[in-house]
């Protein structure tokens, strides 16, 4: 399946909670690999890995890099690690360096999931927690929604940056706790440390002995990313999409539910993008001709993306569609055709510029227990109708408005409230914030 992407921020969620699957008999219980057995098996991955990237990246020069020096560098970096945790970050260093929002690394799963009990966000230029885990040690601790995350375990936040820290933190390398350095919005400045919670699993599941419990993950997976909405009467439709990797049916109905509605607000943010596919789909409901959502430029020619109209089935009323710094991919390449096709109005902050193409390559190693990992290789630059590329860049909203810490403490959502009196419907501020609760993993 092509992606404009499973952008990175989608992976983490995708894969810090995985585990490997062995059928059809549990194997025996097996000694941990010594380090030097750890070591080689990490040169193999880093080796495929490399082919991958050589293979189908697509700019051929790879932005500059000498990519035999650096996985030539990586590789003797492997033979001096001190942990598996280490090693993968090794491996992912040496794809980070491309500076390339879809081409990464997937480590293994691992069988515990690590959660800290707090969410952070870029606002603007700046880092804060946008919410608390009731009962975290997080919240017993004192952290609170509205914070300015100045400092995270010594190492400074910033908007461009963040996504390596999360990358870091949860799946390459979670931590027992971390050091945090935070600021009130009143201005006061505290250090705590936070415990993290470690829901402890199993490194090997069979579909015999674990299934009810691959069941309830997959459940929990399905509650978290449903899609949300509001209806006020047949005036307005405010739909909270979490992400495009959903089927076309699912963007069928909630379009079903939009059509008798004089406007529609779309939220995005949040939204980390998905399959090319449903945004073709998706996108077809807003105009009411054949629309070039992009260019695709790779090592070979590549067909250019195109969205067709539902005729009688489309969305004709008024459109707001809402955006933040984790609206990525398939969500800001949305954005901007809205602006470009003068179809509707953006608001809210400036999107993550995560906007590529990319296909994701799947590889084991073992005999005895089998270990899954892979790589993610961006195989196409995302060229908009206007000639400009989003990677790096995002999309700046026709109304650029941001939630002050202020209003992150109290829980107000001025961006959707504004959203809602642009279309003519009266949603104070608080009540806009109370809407899409944050749902966290049970």
């Amino acid at each position: 399946m092509k992606t404009f992407g499973a952008p990175l921020t989608l992976a983490i969620v995708l894969i810090t909670g995985s585990c490997l699957i062995a059928l059809p008999v549990p194997p025996p219980v097996l000694a941990q690999p010594d380090l030097n057995f750890q070591r080689e098996r990490a040169r193999i991955m880093l080796r495929i890995v490399k082919d991958d990237l050589k293979k189908n990246y697509y700019d051929t020069n790879f932005h500059g890099m000498d990519v035999e020096a650096r996985f030539s560098a990586a590789d003797a970096k492997i033979k001096e690690a001190e942990s598996v945790g280490q090693l993968f970050g090794i491996i992912a260093q040496a794809l980070v360096d491309l500076n390339d929002s879809h081409t990464f690394f997937l480590p293994p799963g691992r069988a515990n999931r690590t959660e800290y009990g707090l969410q952070m966000q870029a606002f603007g230029d700046k880092v804060f927690v946008s919410a608390v885990k009731p009962g975290s040690d997080a919240e017993k601790k004192g952290v609170k929604t509205g914070d300015q995350v100045l400092s995270v375990n010594g190492f400074e936040p910033s908007r461009e940056q963040l996504w390596k820290l999360i990358y870091m933190y949860y799946t390459l390398r979670p931590q027992p706790g971390l050091r945090l350095v935070l600021q009130s919005p009143e201005g006061q400045q505290r250090q705590l440390d936070v415990m993290s919670n470690v829901k402890q699993g199993k490194l090997v599941k069979t579909l015999e002995t674990d299934i009810w419990d691959m069941m309830r993950d997959a459940e929990s997976e399905d509650r978290l990313n449903r899609q949300r909405y509001v209806e006020a009467g047949d005036k307005l439709l405010i739909w909270k999409m979490p992400n495009f990797a959903i089927e076309d049916g699912e963007v069928d109905a909630m379009m079903g539910k939009a059509r008798k509605r004089e406007a529609l607000i779309l939220d995005l943010r949040g939204n980390p993008g998905g399959y090319v596919k449903t945004l073709e789909w998706f996108a077809g409901y807003f105009f009411d001709k054949e629309v070039k959502i992009a260019d695709l430029k790779g090592r070979k020619e590549m067909r250019p993306q195109i969205c067709k109209p539902h005729g009688d089935r489309n969305f004709k009323g008024k459109l707001v569609v809402l955006v933040d710094s984790k609206s990525a991919s398939a969500a800001e390449i949305f954005a901007r055709i809205v602006q470009l096709e003068k179809r509707g109005v953006v608001i809210g902050d400036r999107t993550s510029g995560a906007v590529m193409q990319s296909q994701t390559f799947d590889h084991q190693t073992g005999i005895d227990t089998v270990i899954f990992y892979g790589v993610s290789v961006t195989n196409a630059d995302v060229i908009m109708s206007d000639g400009k590329s989003l990677e790096s860049v995002g999309v700046t909203p026709d109304e650029l408005l941001l939630p002050t810490a202020a209003d992150l403490a109290a829980k107000r959502d001025p961006v959707l409230a504004r959203a809602a009196a642009m279309v003519g419907f009266e949603l104070p501020q608080d009540k806009a914030g109370a809407m899409f609760p944050v749902e966290w993993r049970k």
